[in-house]
């Protein structure tokens, strides 16, 4: 079992930036790949962010790439998303995950955080 505990969300003017953190325990963190989804009221959640366990590959959605970064330090057991550039459009729920491979579907990955609040105002 793996538990994941998301920090760092926050409102920030649009323009501004925010960094969220993603602790985990409970498993061999090196080994998962690790993914940030996100979800606004009224919408499905939509992949952000997902990187391999190695951190030699990323991948983003569309409406952040350029924008944002995914990180991760195995020492740490903790991955990073770098949100520069924030617009109303990013406001939303901010969900860590975790997987045993490297993907973009929401079904690949089998533990999830509780989520963190992002505000960004115009």
């Amino acid at each position: 079992q793996v538990q994941l505990v998301e920090s760092g969300g926050g409102l920030v003017q649009a323009g501004g930036s925010l960094r969220l953190s993603c602790g985990a325990s409970g498993g061999t963190f090196s080994r998962y790949a690790m993914g940030w989804f996100r979800q606004a009221p009224g919408k499905e959640r939509e992949f952000v962010a997902t990187i391999a366990w190695y951190g030699g590959y990323t991948s983003y959605g569309g409406s952040v790439k350029g924008r944002f970064t995914i990180s991760r330090d195995n020492a740490k057991n903790t991955v990073y998303l770098q949100m520069n550039s924030l617009k109303p459009e990013d406001t939303a729920v901010y969900y860590c995950a975790a997987g045993e491979r490297f993907a973009m579907a929401r079904r690949e990955y089998e533990w999830w955080g509780q989520g963190t609040q992002v505000t960004v105002s115009s």
